[in-house]
């Protein structure tokens, strides 16, 4: 056998394969993976085949195809007062994750430092260390997984490159606040430190609270890459779309990385976007559509004996149970779908280090009954 050198030693399939592929084994209700099971508007999808019939099957132009790439620049500018510009500072990606990755792989150099909070998406860190980066984590903590800039402070060094931020929050949730922001331009103020902002899941944000973009903030959008996702918005995580904004200086570097592993992505796609959402309801009536499975979720696993954690923004619900057991929470997690027939993700698989809160995550993404199945199954645990 002929040896490699691997850039991700002892880096195995992600926890979300991991149990996706544990809870078709056992037949269970599929929590884990962050997807919906319902379909996306049938009218999306008729516009995707039309374009195909049209022919519009080649390659799009690397950038994006332009009437999409105003869609999010005029959609961005709209929501947040921002000034984007569509030609120079908008790249169409293949969904948030390749636009993550292209971002850190334009900025980080080996020995450069990279801030995360955790628990944070595991391909943040897996992608800083493949370009020799060094991770330096922030560990929040149930149940508000807040941050103390003060601490935050402190992990700044003369090779800090890049800080990665998460809002809404997956798996937590949780948002940034006004505060947080203001903190942020504080602590970044006269640096060159870079920010990702990975903001897919923002019109998903419940209660009346308000998506604070960095988009919104000159003094942060100035040094950011802003990352999002149609995938989220249009419930077709499969179709691998998203995006990634950034002053022109920073856009222009992003797009020479990306021109050479994506170059561009599926064209159809692209065009049927663009038009679907001319309609603005589309992305705007988000955070009622899940706010209403949150609640209801949230109102029958309120009868289960687990303790449930804030939920203000994703389609995620974490929940705590060590009043319960004094398992690991993958060795729960694990007991979950063998013995009940209910797949979650344990929230220590995005720690860097494992860090076990004895806390889960579920998603509620899912039709009406099939977060009953699964509530019911979980009551008798």
């Amino acid at each position: 056998m002929i040896p490699i050198n691997s850039k991700l030693p002892g880096t195995a399939n992600t926890i979300f394969s991991v149990m996706t592929k544990l809870a078709e084994e056992h037949q269970a209700i599929n929590l884990s993976q962050g997807f919906p099971d319902f379909d996306t508007d049938p009218k999306l999808i008729a516009m995707v085949a039309d374009y195909m019939h049209k022919g519009f099957n080649q390659y799009a132009p690397m950038t994006g195809i332009p009437a999409l790439r105003s869609l999010i620049t005029a959609k961005t500018n709209k929501l947040y007062g921002s000034d984007y510009d569509a030609e120079n500072e908008v790249t169409v990606t293949a969904g948030g994750t390749q636009a993550l990755f292209t971002a850190i792989a334009t900025c980080i150099n080996p020995g450069d430092e990279v801030i995360i909070f955790e628990p944070a998406y595991d391909s943040y860190a897996a992608a800083i260390r493949m370009h020799g980066g060094l991770v330096k984590t922030y560990e929040m903590i149930p149940s508000d997984y807040g941050i103390d800039w003060d601490i935050v402070k402190r992990l700044f060094s003369a090779n800090t490159k890049m800080i990665i931020l998460n809002s809404p929050n997956n798996p937590t949730g949780s948002v940034l606040s006004d505060t947080d922001m203001q903190c942020l331009i504080k602590l970044t103020k006269g640096t060159d430190v870079l920010i990702l902002s990975d903001e897919v899941y923002e019109h998903i944000v419940y209660d009346g609270l308000k998506h604070l973009s960095i988009a919104s903030y000159p003094e942060l959008k100035e040094r950011s890459f802003i990352v999002g996702s149609f995938g989220k918005v249009l419930h077709a995580t499969g179709w691998k779309a998203g995006y990634c904004l950034g002053p022109e200086n920073l856009m222009k570097e992003f797009r020479k990385v990306h021109q050479f592993s994506i170059f561009s992505v599926h064209t159809p796609v692209q065009y049927a976007i663009a038009e679907y959402l001319q309609d603005e309801s589309k992305y705007l009536g988000l955070a009622d559509f899940f706010q209403e499975k949150r609640d209801y979720f949230r109102s029958m696993l309120g009868q289960t004996r687990f303790n449930l954690l804030p939920c203000k923004g994703s389609y995620f619900q974490c929940v705590t149970f060590d009043h319960l057991s004094e398992e690991t929470d993958v060795a729960l997690a694990t007991r979950l779908v063998k013995d009940f027939g209910v797949a979650s993700v344990p929230v220590s698989a995005f720690f860097t280090r494992n860090t076990d809160h004895h806390a889960l995550r579920f998603c509620f993404a899912k039709k009406k009954e099939t977060l009953e199945q699964a509530v019911e199954k979980l009551m008798q645990f």
